[in-house]
C-alpha cells in the first residue's frame, strides 16, 4: 500500500521522501521524481517479502511430511 501511496505523491509521506533544498527549486516535478523513486524501491520491497513468504511456506510444508520426521 506504501508504494501506491507514494506513487500517487501523498503529501504526508513527504517525511520520507529523501529530499534536499536543491530539489525545491525546479519545482514539483523534482519531488514527483523522488516519490516514483520512492514507490519503486517500496513495490521492490513488497516483491521480495512476497517471494520469501512463499520460499518459507514450501520449505514448513517440505518439512512437516512423514518421511522426513524422525523416529
Amino acid at each position: 500500500l506504501l508504494g501506491i501511496f507514494f506513487n500517487v505523491h501523498s503529501a504526508v509521506l513527504i517525511e520520507d521522501v529523501p529530499f534536499t533544498e536543491d530539489d525545491f527549486k525546479d519545482g514539483p516535478e523534482r519531488i514527483y521524481r523522488l516519490y516514483e523513486q520512492v514507490s519503486y524501491n517500496c513495490f521492490i520491497a513488497a516483491g521480495l517479502y512476497a517471494l520469501l513468504g512463499g520460499f518459507s511456506l514450501c520449505q514448513g510444508r517440505l518439512n512437516k511430511r512423514k518421511e522426513y520426521m524422525v523416529r
